[in-house]
């Protein structure tokens, strides 16, 4: 039987914690609640989950801080949960690190969606490296650039010859633009590409991603991520 996927569950409110168990455990997920950013931090290292849902509002440590700490050592899929649904919180969650943002209340069945979908972004985060015996062929999806390889099969970015850690969705955006390069997408279009359901009014979304990308790749002689005003965004090929 395969090892079921570990979701940390970060939640002050131990009823929403609950319910959340409740619907992925139903899911065959196996589920940890802590209730405060120092036991969410404990829990990363000693349950070593597969995702994480982290509120927002936590005593303690809040899950700002939380989410930053998680990313300066791992690229553990995040969603954030939060009351607050100003475009301010959500864009700075993203730009810690954060997978996606739902507001509360919440779907319980949206969040059970969201959680698969990203997970399927992310799978092999925590799989052993071992062989698998009789693995059919899988056709590698991978693009190549000088100085960038960028593997979508697993999860991978090599740039300047070095491995580069980076979240799902960020990966998942610059395969995307990298493999259809000077094709101009809008952001509407990215959106749904990459995050697979609406974010209504919400395609900051992607300009925070392109943003924290462009922090992490630089321009290259031969390539670039370019910016098409007025319209969206393209990788565009130098000749």
């Amino acid at each position: 039987m395969a090892n079921k996927q570990k979701i940390l569950i970060v939640d002050d409110d131990e009823n929403i914690a609950e319910l959340i168990s409740l619907y992925l455990t139903k899911e065959c997920f196996e589920t940890h609640i802590v209730y405060d950013g120092e036991s969410a931090l404990d829990a990363v290292r000693i349950f070593d989950p597969n995702l994480i849902i982290l509120d927002l509002m936590l005593p303690g440590i809040d899950g700002y801080q939380v989410c930053r700490e998680v990313r300066a050592t791992s690229s553990v899929p995040i969603i954030m949960l939060s009351a607050k649904g100003e475009i301010f919180d959500k864009v700075l969650g993203l730009e810690l690190g954060a997978d996606d943002y739902m507001e509360k209340p919440f779907d319980s069945k949206e969040l059970v969606a969201r959680v698969k979908a990203v997970l399927r972004r992310f799978k092999g985060t925590s799989a052993p490296a071992a062989a698998e015996p009789e693995v059919p062929a899988v056709k590698i999806k991978k693009v190549e650039y000088p100085d960038l390889v960028i593997n979508l099969t697993n999860y991978s970015v090599i740039y300047k010859g070095k491995n580069l850690e980076m979240p799902p969705k960020e990966l998942e955006l610059l395969y995307f633009l990298a493999s259809s390069p000077n094709q101009v997408f809008t952001r509407e279009q990215l959106l749904d590409q990459i995050w697979g359901y609406e974010y209504i009014g919400d395609t900051r979304t992607v300009d925070v991603h392109i943003k924290r990308l462009r922090e992490k790749i630089h321009d290259h002689e031969s390539w670039r991520l370019s910016t098409v005003w007025g319209i969206g965004y393209k990788f565009e090929v130098l000749l």
